[in-house]
């Protein structure tokens, strides 16, 4: 578990900071508090490949086989010392020391996992037996590529009947911008079925991060694309977007050609997306 010596910032979340292979502790800035990290790939997995991406030695690939036994031990113990122990009051500075969420996020994309919708089942019991249920809510921040698959789209829907979100990743209205943000040849037309998709599933917001490319923020027609994306998705399907900027270094080899964006840019795309219909959290 984590030394007493260190305390959570919105800047480290390091999936090895609770000495666990599964479970990690996450101070959020888009949640507001203290997220309770689940990592389904903690061999560094996906199949996307994210510019902004700060988990280090990332590879192409899903999700290895998962011990459920040992992700249920680890969370077991890890919500025990959250809800009964002195962890929040040790690790999390004023303001913030409260269960925001449970966060299915980690390393990759977590729809990968084979045993995704047994995940699920696993982390609702344990909310249950922590009186967590029905006010901490379980997320799922997801790529959303795998919404094919129907085992994906029952656990999905599984989230919907007991309260969970997703926050669902759309970085890009193009396919140019997709294939250079997020390293996937993937249609924006398909994009928006698959937010439409999972929409109708559970509660859904959008996740956008927004930073600057060589310099450069991201040009009008690119953020006319974008908005496309969640008009042929349905905005009245969506909860609204998350937009956030690069508040970590990331850890891939493209990393010197991302930077953060001035808060005001971000409040401009903020306002674009507004006069939409949605409604928009900004995190710098």
């Amino acid at each position: 578990m984590t030394s007493s010596k260190v305390e959570l910032t919105v800047r480290n979340h390091d999936r090895d900071l609770g000495g666990m292979v599964y479970v990690y502790p996450v101070l959020s800035r888009r949640a507001g508090g203290v997220s309770v990290g689940i990592n389904l790939n903690p061999n560094n997995a996906c199949n996307w490949h994210c510019v902004y991406c700060q988990v280090p030695e990332l590879v192409r690939g899903a999700a290895p086989a998962i011990d459920l036994a040992l992700l249920e031990s680890e969370l077991d113990g890890f919500l025990h010392e959250l809800v009964h122990g002195d962890y929040l009051a040790r690790h999390a500075p004023a303001g913030a020391r409260e269960i925001r969420d449970i966060a299915l996020s980690g390393n990759g994309e977590p729809t990968s996992a084979a045993d995704f919708p047994e995940v699920i089942e696993l982390i609702q019991r344990l909310r249950v037996k922590y009186g967590l249920y029905p006010a901490v809510p379980l997320r799922l921040i997801t790529n959303g590529s795998l919404l094919g698959r129907r085992r994906v789209r029952e656990a999905i829907a599984r989230m919907g009947e007991i309260g969970g979100e997703v926050w669902f990743k759309v970085d890009g209205g193009r396919s140019e911008d997709v294939l250079r943000i997020n390293g996937v040849k993937l249609p924006p037309g398909r994009i928006a079925r698959n937010l439409a998709a999972c929409a109708e599933l559970c509660a859904t917001w959008v996740q956008t991060c927004m930073f600057r490319w060589d310099g450069q923020s991201p040009a009008p027609e690119a953020l006319a694309a974008y908005l496309e994306v969640l008009e042929q998705a349905g905005v009245e399907r969506l909860r609204g977007v998350l937009l956030y900027g690069v508040a970590r270094p990331s850890m891939q080899p493209e990393a010197p050609r991302v930077s953060a964006m001035p808060a005001d840019e971000l409040e401009s795309i903020a306002d674009a997306i507004r006069k939409k219909g949605l409604t928009v959290t900004v995190s710098p």
